[in-house]
């Protein structure tokens, strides 16, 4: 786990704040697939008891962001193909009416700002900064909700977030321009507020991502064969 700061912030309900920071963690791109969890070293870095922390992993067991292999492993999971597919086409629709939405009611601060995103993030990736990309690349995607004004939206994109999010951070770096080349013309069509064409993008964008995810969910489960008939 790395690029994520999980120093915790004073807050009255203790339990919702550590999970919403390890929400966060998730969608970013802090954890990857497989990784473990340990309650009691997450503690010691929140710098609070086991127990909230318990209390937030196992909301995100429940969310399907985590999988409870035993008390003492917790995991993130490694989506399936079928799981994936199901989820890339769902965000398709979801975020394609997102950016048509955006399309139409960006102001030029807001567009400014998706302009800053993108620049930054390719600044991340030309110095090799893999997980400030990968969670600017989160940041940029959720934006294009909260400019369209559909909270609804939003919520529904963060639950899938949590579940892939950990999936796209692991194969961000080797999969080069296709994970960003397509926010190009994604600007291009929010500056002439064309809806349709905004829609195009952004399903042009996760559909070209999908090429390595599912070559990653392929070497995994490949992997996973060999290891159940040795067992």
């Amino acid at each position: 786990m790395s690029g994520f700061d999980l120093t915790l912030l004073e807050h009255d309900n203790l339990g919702s704040t550590i999970y919403q920071k390890l929400c966060g963690a998730l969608m970013k791109g802090a954890f990857k697939p497989n990784d473990r969890l340990k309650i009691r070293d997450l503690a010691e870095r929140l710098g609070t008891s086991v127990t909230p922390v318990r209390d937030a992993i196992l909301r995100l067991v429940q969310d399907q962001a985590l999988v409870l292999r035993s008390p003492r492993d917790i995991r993130v999971p490694m989506l399936t193909r079928a799981a994936y597919l199901e989820i890339r086409d769902i965000r398709v629709n979801l975020e394609g009416l997102a950016a048509a939405r955006a399309a139409e009611k960006a102001t030029p601060a807001q567009i400014e700002q998706l302009e800053a995103l993108l620049t930054r993030n390719e600044e991340a990736m030309a110095v090799g900064n893999t997980p400030l990309a990968t969670e600017l690349n989160q940041i940029f995607h959720f934006k294009l909700a909260e400019i369209a004004d559909m909270p609804v939206l939003g919520d529904i994109l963060r639950r899938l977030w949590l579940q892939m999010g950990p999936l796209i951070a692991d194969v961000y770096g080797g999969a080069g321009r296709m994970m960003i080349d397509h926010h190009y013309p994604l600007m291009d069509a929010i500056r002439r507020h064309d809806a349709p064409a905004a829609a195009i993008a952004i399903q042009a964008d996760i559909l070209l991502a999908s090429g390595p995810i599912l070559e990653r969910i392929d070497a995994a489960a490949s992997a996973r064969v060999p290891e159940a008939l040795a067992s």
